[in-house]
């Protein structure tokens, strides 16, 4: 794909955030990269976009917050997935898996 970065779709964007805390609680940077590393480098979260969304997320009660340190000894706010966030993560797999399934169909057609 090259250097291209790709724009995220709305909701897409949960999804990474989610799948990312599966693996553990994290602080904001790290799930950026997280998200760069498991889309293969496709996508390049900006803070601009992945602070608002962890805050609504947190306000949805998908993903919970607390203030910890760094491996830099720096001040960083660490999120975690929380049980409501499983289960969104779940629901928002099975309709990703049903949009691009029906997106390659549509490609497909003559």
């Amino acid at each position: 794909m090259g250097s291209e970065q790709t724009s995220l779709l709305q909701g897409t964007l949960d999804l990474l955030i989610l799948k990312s805390l599966i693996a553990g609680e994290m602080h904001g940077l790290g799930i950026s990269r997280r998200i760069q590393q498991i889309s293969g480098g496709t996508f390049d979260v900006k803070p601009g976009s992945l602070f608002p969304a962890l805050h609504r997320m947190e306000e949805e009660g998908w993903i919970s917050a607390f203030w910890g340190d760094s491996e830099n000894n720096r001040r960083a706010k660490y999120y975690r997935l929380t049980k409501p966030g499983r289960k969104q993560l779940e629901a928002e797999t099975k309709r990703w898996g049903r949009i691009s399934l029906a997106i390659a169909q549509a490609l497909e057609a003559s």
